[in-house]
């Protein structure tokens, strides 16, 4: 990824680039398994955005997953509509790195997701993860159904004592209503696939997350 000094405060609306009106380029079809990136998607399909660090390792995490039907990586949580990578490497525009997930609830479950978001990553180390250091690698959970962001409240509610007792610091990560999406450009798309030797930041906290076990979060 790119690797240089800039800040880690998110910049405002008022300090954030301008952007632009078009979407950039990107994929149509997934590599590995064809369905369209962009939808239209089954009947029953639900989404979510997952941003866990550099998102070419983190996409890996999740299509890998029985029960989801595409996944595509993209920007999201900032102010800049349709950026480049570039910019938002810039830490200019507030985004972060982020993986759509749509997927098939009557195959895996929200909270399977949440279990492998949470594991896949260290959620407590703010503007970075690992060596990558940057607005653009923070932590956020992104959904439009009011009940999912109550379970990823929970969620995060019931590990972070798990970590606590493991020595880490509090949960950095951003749940919040899902945001506007960018898609990010082709060869970001299923990256890791196409260079399966390739660059992948991610490494978790080794701290079991109970949700999606059938232990339920109080």
């Amino acid at each position: 990824m790119l690797f240089f000094r800039k800040s880690l405060e998110l910049p405002t609306r008022e300090e954030a680039l301008k952007g632009r009106e078009g979407a950039i380029p990107t994929a149509r079809a997934h590599v590995v398994n064809g369905h369209p990136l962009k939808g239209p998607y089954p009947d029953g399909v639900k989404t979510a955005v997952f941003a866990l660090g550099c998102f070419w390792g983190a996409e890996r995490k999740f299509w890998q997953l029985p029960g989801v039907y595409v996944t595509a990586v993209g920007y999201i949580g900032g102010h800049t509509p349709n950026p480049t990578y570039e910019e938002v490497c810039s830490g200019r525009t507030g985004h972060t790195e982020g993986v759509l997930v749509a997927y098939d609830p009557a195959a895996v479950s929200f909270d399977q997701l949440l279990k492998v978001f949470f594991e896949a990553h260290d959620p407590t180390q703010g503007m970075r993860q690992g060596n990558d250091i940057g607005t653009q690698y923070r932590s956020g959970i992104y959904v439009d159904d009011p009940a999912d962001l109550a379970r990823a409240a929970a969620a995060k509610a019931a590990y972070e004592p798990a970590l606590k007792a493991k020595g880490f610091g509090p949960i950095t990560t951003e749940i919040a209503a899902a945001a506007p999406f960018y898609f990010a450009e082709d060869y970001h798309q299923q990256y890791l696939a196409k260079n399966p030797h390739g660059y992948c930041g991610l490494g978790g906290t080794g701290v079991a997350c109970q949700i999606g076990t059938g232990v339920a979060a109080e």
